[in-house]
């Protein structure tokens, strides 16, 4: 018998019943010489610290940095079943062979691994590797089984991935959740993410608009425009000189130009424009997607290049007939089957495209995103395989007192834009000659102001995330950038749960912000933990691990070292009961922005970093009445509005009185009046 063990129940079901594994039996699958079962994802995980040493348990300042060795694998409570029955499957008698037939990638490697060496299983170990659910492309990859030896150094790249991350997300999280006094959730890829959102955001709040000018000069068919002017005089100047007088045509310049077609899509790319074009989230993208390739209707979801093997070569046409129709629309006569077709540029899987299986779906039966997400993906088949997009440009300089300029387009070859959402430029008028004289039927000053970065969407931020460090790096690393195609959503997605960064509806878009706690913590957190460069690095070298360039040993080490320097060398920044306020220093919150309002010696402050809100403590408003504005007053202040003063003193009169105080805030300075009776 051959043991199959598959990912996931849903996939072993797609194998078992190609292998003709068709008796089901507790946790497994029985037939035609196969045993096809599941570990349900990561049965077997990185022990938590208090495996290692109870008082873990607790955590202590003292007790880090904590670095196991041996790290502990364990099984999760809720799948030690799951594992009892692998377990028995890999130790009976008649199995012969075990088949790791997990997702093919880094997380699917050592998924099957865990189990397989926790079980102590010393049976021969053979590796299906296949980009699609495809029975032809099962059946395929068991024809053609490789030695599990084979992925030893991707077994050995993920467990490294495995122990980076837990030694810093263990020790980073306990050493400043401890000296901050709060729960700040640190992660190897997680905090330079968080980093760089934090970077985009400050620059947008420091960014200051500047005003300009221009000129237009207006004719029956187009319109030009003058240079910038930083002063509206000067405009204005040039303007008038220009009102009831002619233009000469002073130049015309024609350049032919043409973009190519993009690319295939690999995961990012697609959940980029899933993002741009259709609103999902990253995670969204990748969940329709997976589930997309266990109905059998895409190739393998998590993958990091955008060309298909040269041995593919000869099926492109199929395929872009299949995308074809799924798209709904015709395909090119010409298919440039060569540009999608590039072995050099595929790491462990080709780009994403719809299978053969897609083509023969009734799409109505599926969900409404997973048929968007499929279109998608048909949609770039078709552009990729087009031409290219060719059009001729043309400047015209006009002058009046000053060159005036326009820039137009005439199509000359849509090629793959004729499947793109984008307008095509239509053909413009022709006639005009140098020299020609003109009269403007209006001159007019536009006014206009420069304008801030862009806040991150996911689209913008899953492409920072995949060049960030990419100009340091060696030319030929193959992981560049924050995580990878598999990882970014969840990345993403774990730092919305930890309060981290929240996603903000602004106008159409969906726009990706830090948290108050999260700009705290970028604040604190040394360079080296929030560095995108440093992790980038980082994932280079776990390439290098794959490649048996790099020792495991070695790559841990620096991890380890970096953590152990930490805990020894770095110094608390000051102001923290600011960045990180307790429960017990919090009055309320801030009417201008939201945030915390904390208590401290001299008053009552917004934790804002940009926020300027303040209650004083002597307030002259308070001690002209002989009261003080304390902590309750802050509170109800804060809360209601308004708070009662019992035995205020005249500072005319001396009579003392009973009233109540209303604060008023102007964006700018927070204001006291008195109000009596029900006022």
């Amino acid at each position: 018998m051959r043991l199959v063990i598959a990912e996931k129940p849903s996939v072993a079901q797609s194998l078992a019943k190609m292998l003709g594994a068709n008796t089901r039996k507790d946790g497994y699958l029985e037939g035609n010489g196969f045993l096809v079962s599941w570990c349900f994802g990561h049965l077997a995980g990185l022990a938590d610290a208090s495996v290692y040493d109870e008082c873990y348990a607790k955590w202590r300042m003292e007790d880090l940095p904590i670095l196991p060795c041996p790290f502990r694998f364990i099984i999760a409570p809720d799948k030690r079943k799951q594992f009892s029955v692998l377990q028995s499957l890999m130790h009976r008698e008649d199995v012969t062979e075990v088949i790791n037939a997990c997702d093919a990638g880094r997380e699917g490697e050592l998924i099957f691994r865990s189990v397989y060496y926790l079980a102590d299983c010393q049976k021969p170990m053979k590796r299906l590797w296949i980009s699609s659910m495809e029975d032809d492309a099962i059946r395929k990859g068991f024809d053609n089984l490789r030695p599990g030896s084979d992925f030893d150094g991707l077994h050995k790249s993920a467990l490294c991935r495995a122990k980076a991350d837990w030694l810093v997300g263990i020790n980073a999280t306990r050493y400043f959740s401890l000296l901050y006094g709060t729960k700040l959730n640190v992660g190897r890829v997680m905090s330079p993410t968080l980093s760089l959102l934090v970077q985009r955001e400050s620059e947008i709040s420091a960014f200051v608009p500047e005003d300009f000018f221009t000129v237009n000069l207006d004719f029956p068919d187009f319109t030009v425009s003058s240079k910038k002017f930083p002063d509206r005089s000067e405009a204005q100047q040039l303007a008038e000189k220009c009102q009831n007088q002619n233009a000469v045509v002073s130049n015309i310049r024609h350049s032919d130009k043409e973009e190519k077609a993009p690319a295939l899509y690999d995961l990012t790319t697609l959940q980029r424009d899933a993002n741009r074009l259709l609103g999902y989230t990253a995670q969204q993208t990748l969940d329709y997607l997976q589930s997309l390739y266990e109905k059998k209707l895409c190739t393998y979801p998590r993958t990091d290049s955008r060309y298909l093997t040269d041995d593919m070569l000869g099926s492109v046409p199929a395929i872009v007939l299949c995308a074809a129709g799924v798209y709904g629309q015709d395909a090119s006569n010409e298919v440039l089957s060569q540009q999608v077709c590039n072995s050099k540029k595929v790491s462990d899987h080709h780009a994403i495209i719809p299978t053969m299986a897609a083509g023969e779906q009734d799409l109505s039966t599926l969900p409404t995103a997973e048929q968007n997400i499929l279109k998608l993906i048909s949609r770039q088949v078709l552009m990729a395989v087009s031409g290219a997009y060719r059009y001729r440009e043309t400047e015209i300089t006009i002058t009046c007192g000053e060159p005036f300029k326009t820039t137009m387009k005439m199509l000359l070859d849509a090629g793959w834009k004729k499947y793109s959402q984008k307008s095509i430029p239509q053909k413009w008028f022709s006639g005009l000659e140098v020299r020609q004289i003109l009269t403007p039927s209006k001159v007019s000053v536009k006014e206009g102001k420069t304008q801030p970065p862009h806040h991150y969407t996911e689209d913008l931020l899953l492409s920072a995330m995949e060049t960030a460090g990419a100009k340091d790096m060696p030319e030929d690393a193959e992981r560049k950038g924050l995580g990878t195609p598999a990882t970014r959503a969840g990345i993403l997605e774990k730092l919305v749960s930890t309060g981290m960064l929240e996603r903000r509806k602004v106008k159409k878009q969906t726009i990706l912000v830090p948290t108050a706690l999260g700009n705290s913590l970028i604040i604190v957190l040394p360079e080296q933990l929030q560095s995108p460069l440093l992790t980038a690095e980082w994932e280079h070298m776990l390439s290098q691990v794959q490649k048996g360039e790099l020792e495991p040993e070695e790559f841990l080490a620096g991890i380890q070292g970096m953590l152990t320097d930490l805990v020894a060398d770095y110094r608390p920044v000051s102001g923290a009961d600011i960045l990180f306020p307790s429960a017990e220093n919090t009055v309320g919150k801030c009417p201008r922005c939201g945030r915390p309002v904390i208590e401290r010696s001299k008053g009552y402050f917004c934790t804002g970093q940009d926020c300027k809100f303040v209650l004083w403590r002597d307030s002259r408003f308070f001690t002209l009445k002989q009261k003080t504005l304390d902590r309750k007053t802050a509170q109800l202040l804060l809360e209601k509005g308004r708070a009662s003063l019992k035995g205020c003193v005249s500072s005319k009169t001396g009579n003392v009185y009973d009233a109540a105080v209303v604060l008023e805030d102007d964006g700018e300075r927070a204001h006291f009046k008195l109000v009596f009776g029900n006022g």
